[in-house]
C-alpha cells in the first residue's frame, strides 16, 4: 500500500526525473535485456537503438506517473493505451515483477547517493500500485478480447489469401483464420499484432498494423508499409519485419495474428465533424475510420492526407470513391513533390504540408473532432498545427506509429514494456 509519505516522495523525484529520466530507463533496459533476453521476442530492436526513442517513451511514462501519483484518474487514457498494447504482446502479470527489479536498479545506478532506502522504498509501493492497475485492466481485456464471439486468445494462425501492392513502398495481406471461423468486429481505428520469426534474427518478433478496411467477419486486411534505413544513417538497418512481410511472405502463407485492440477509434457518441489528418502510413488506421463514417453515418467528413509524391500514394482511388458517395464527405490531399504527370484536382489538391494554415483553409464551420496518425514527425508537426488553431484537447485523438517521447498525460504511449509497432 502506497503511504501518504511516499506519495510525495515520488512527487518530490519528478525534477530528477526530468533530468536523469532517459538515462534511467536506457540502464533499466540494458540491465533487463542482458538478464532476460528472451524478452527480445517482445522488443522491436530499431527502437532500442540509438534514437530509437523506446527510453525516452518510457522515461515519459514514468515521469507521467510520478506526477498524478495522487492523481491516477488523470492516467486513464494512457492506462488504456498501454495496456491495450501490453495485451496485443501477451504481456503477463510475471513479467511486473522483472521489470519492477531492474526500474529499481536503473534509478539506484543512475542516481547514487541520492537513491535513498526512502525514495527507493517509495517507488518500489509506487511501481507496486501501478501494476496493480495495468494487471487488472490487462486481465479484463484479455478476458474480454478471448470470450467475444469469435475470438481467441494468444496468436491465432491466418492464410494470406491475397497481397496487393498500394504503392512503391506499401504492400496489404488480406487474411483469413486458417480454422474458417467467422470473426470478431473491430472497431475502425484498432490494429492487430503480427508474430513472425525474420531468419535473420535470433528472436519471434512482434509487430502491430492497422485493420486497413472496415469488418466483414470473414477476413482482415493489414497494409504495411516497408520501413527503409533511418534518414542519416545509411549504415542503419532497414525495417526487420517490415522487409521480411514483403519479401517472404506470399499468398497462401501463414501468420500468426492477435486479436484486434486498440483505443484509437472513434466517438460514436459525438455528432460534430470529423477531420481525418493522415501523414504516410497513418493512412491505414483513418482509411477504416473514412469507410465507416460514409457508410453509417450523415456526419460532415473532411480527409486531409500528407503524401510524399504520388509514388507513394496508397488508396488514392479508394478515397476518392468514398469522397463521392455522399454529399459532406471531402478528400483533400497534399504533396511534397509533385512529378511532371501529377494533374491538380487529379492525383493531389495542393502543394505543401499539414501545417495549420492548411489544415484551417478546409476545416468545417462549426466545431469538429479531429483524428490523426502518422510517423512521430508527423505528429509533432500536427499537434504544433492544431494548438495554433487553438483545437481542445478533448477533441483530439491520435495515435503514433512509433514510441511517443511526448511528457503529456494521457498522449499515446506504447508500455512499459515495449513498443512494436
Amino acid at each position: 500500500m502506497l503511504t501518504e509519505q511516499q506519495r510525495e516522495i515520488v512527487k518530490a523525484t519528478v525534477p530528477a526525473l526530468k533530468m536523469h529520466g532517459e538515462t534511467i530507463t536506457r540502464t533499466f533496459y540494458d540491465a533487463m535485456l542482458k538478464a532476460h533476453p528472451e524478452l527480445l521476442n517482445y522488443f522491436n530492436p530499431a527502437n532500442q537503438r540509438g534514437e530509437g526513442g523506446q527510453a525516452r517513451s518510457l522515461a515519459a511514462s514514468v515521469l507521467t506517473y510520478a506526477e498524478n501519483i495522487d492523481r491516477l484518474g488523470n492516467l486513464g487514457s494512457m492506462v488504456e493505451r498501454i495496456a491495450t498494447k501490453h495485451v496485443s504482446l501477451e504481456i503477463l502479470p510475471e513479467h511486473y515483477p522483472i521489470v519492477g527489479r531492474h526500474l529499481l536498479g536503473a534509478i539506484t545506478e543512475v542516481l547514487g547517493e541520492a537513491a535513498t532506502p526512502e525514495i527507493l522504498n517509495a517507488w518500489a509501493a509506487a511501481y507496486g500500485q501501478l501494476a496493480d492497475v495495468m494487471t487488472g485492466r490487462e486481465r479484463d481485456l484479455y478476458a474480454e478480447t478471448s470470450t467475444q464471439p469469435g475470438g481467441w486468445a494468444g496468436f491465432k494462425p491466418f492464410r494470406v489469401v491475397r497481397r496487393v501492392r498500394e504503392s512503391e513502398v506499401m504492400t496489404s495481406f488480406h487474411l483469413v483464420p486458417a480454422d474458417s471461423v467467422p470473426l470478431p468486429a473491430f472497431r475502425p481505428g484498432q490494429y492487430v499484432s503480427v508474430k513472425v520469426h525474420p531468419p535473420s534474427y535470433d528472436y519471434e518478433q512482434v509487430r502491430q498494423y492497422s485493420l486497413s478496411g472496415v469488418p466483414d467477419g470473414r477476413h482482415y486486411r493489414i497494409s504495411v508499409r516497408r520501413e527503409d534505413a533511418p534518414a542519416g544513417a545509411p549504415n542503419a538497418p532497414a525495417g526487420l519485419v517490415s522487409g521480411f512481410l514483403h519479401d517472404a511472405v506470399q499468398e497462401n502463407d501463414t501468420l500468426l495474428v492477435h486479436v484486434p485492440v486498440g483505443d484509437f477509434v472513434l466517438d460514436e457518441t459525438s455528432d460534430r465533424p470529423v477531420v481525418l489528418i493522415s501523414g504516410g502510413s497513418g493512412i491505414t488506421a483513418v482509411l477504416a475510420m473514412l469507410e465507416h463514417l460514409v457508410a453509417n453515418t450523415q456526419r460532415e467528413v473532411v480527409m486531409l492526407r500528407g503524401v510524399r509524391s504520388r509514388a507513394r500514394h496508397p488508396f488514392a482511388e479508394r478515397v476518392r470513391e468514398l469522397a463521392r458517395q455522399r454529399p459532406g464527405v471531402r478528400s483533400i490531399t497534399l504533396y511534397e513533390a509533385v512529378g511532371p504527370g501529377d494533374v491538380q484536382g487529379e492525383h493531389y489538391d495542393a502543394i505543401g504540408r499539414t501545417t495549420a494554415e492548411a489544415i484551417r483553409h478546409y476545416l468545417p464551420e462549426s466545431e469538429a473532432d479531429f483524428y490523426y496518425c502518422g510517423p512521430i514527425g508527423f505528429m509533432t508537426a500536427a499537434e504544433s498545427a492544431l494548438d495554433e488553431l487553438a483545437v481542445p484537447l478533448n477533441r483530439r485523438h491520435s495515435e503514433a506509429f512509433a514510441p511517443d517521447p511526448s511528457f503529456v498525460t494521457g498522449s499515446p504511449d506504447p508500455g512499459l514494456l515495449g513498443q512494436a509497432a
